[in-house]
């Protein structure tokens, strides 16, 4: 196989996976017009349409997506061995995308980075702060942070954080002219904020144990969110019961402005995990992350 045809295949691949040849065109630093011509260059040599263009989108042709079967496990294989050769040099380098939850990044990652990258000048980390669960793979990350048990189980899973838990809050405003809940089922007479999730859209129910005796709480109130950050802000302006991590309320609760509940029904459960497909051949900067990363008791 020639060099141009490697050139053109690999040009056909951006296009088919951003969907659109701007995309694909800055991807690959050149104009849109300079990949099109690439594009029917490619079609005109092996004889068959590849892409459907139309004005809104572009998308492979039979004779593409089967193209595109044998293609992408090719490229992602010569892109993984010249990635592991570039790591040979005497220092570890590279680009390292990260998935995280905001939680995750800050009381976790954030501390790792700010005193591991001064040392290492030729890594370079890309977080992106998302609470959804992403697939790493299609989208092209190097690996994800999540709490334990919402890790897929062909992922290796490396514990990078204690053990977590939710507890149950509310300000002495709002406990004021309300009883203090002593069982889960009397959250029903409470207002409660909801955490809407953003991977499913579904709103969160509270998962509550006790003894072993495991309940999911459908909880019900005048407000619900996205973001646990503005949860705890209305539940210390006293609009009601808020679910949340509690390390991000000790200081709240410390000085008064929240008060714990149903303390024994909150359980420790899996701290965060980072995570990445079994079949990625570790990059020697990113094995040097995971180990400052790894928790240790």
């Amino acid at each position: 196989m020639r060099r141009e045809e490697l050139v053109d295949l690999n040009a056909f691949l951006m296009v088919a996976e951003e969907q659109s040849f701007t995309r694909a065109a800055a991807r690959l630093s050149t104009s849109q017009s300079s990949l099109s011509h690439t594009i029917r260059r490619l079609e005109a040599r092996l004889g068959v349409r590849l892409l459907t263009r139309t004005t809104r989108s572009v998308a492979p042709t039979e004779a593409g997506v089967r193209l595109l079967a044998t293609l992408k496990p090719a490229i992602d294989s010569i892109g993984l061995e010249i990635d592991a050769i570039r790591d040979l040099r005497d220092k570890p380098a590279g680009t390292i995308r990260i998935t995280t939850s905001e939680h995750a990044a800050m009381t976790l990652l954030w501390p790792t980075l700010e005193t591991l990258l001064p040392n290492y000048p030729d890594i370079h980390v890309e977080l992106s702060i998302d609470s959804s669960l992403r697939d790493i793979v299609s989208d092209r990350f190097d690996a994800g942070v999540r709490l334990g048990e919402a890790v897929a189980k062909d992922m290796i899973s490396v514990r990078i954080g204690p053990e977590v838990r939710m507890i149950v809050v509310g300000s002495p405003g709002y406990f004021a002219a309300r009883s203090i809940p002593t069982s889960p089922h009397e959250l029903a007479d409470h207002q409660c904020i909801n955490l809407r999730m953003q991977s499913s859209g579904a709103l969160y129910p509270w998962e509550m144990e006790k003894d072993g005796r495991e309940v999911r709480v459908r909880v019900e109130g005048q407000l619900a969110f996205n973001d646990v950050n503005m949860i705890t802000r209305a539940a210390k302006a006293g609009f009601g019961l808020g679910f949340v991590m509690e390390d991000r309320v000790l200081e709240d609760i410390a000085e008064g402005r929240l008060i714990k509940v149903l303390d024994d029904w909150c359980p420790p459960f899996a701290g965060y995990h980072l995570y990445y497909p079994s079949r990625r051949q570790p990059s020697a900067a990113f094995s040097l992350l995971v180990d400052a990363l790894r928790h240790r008791r």
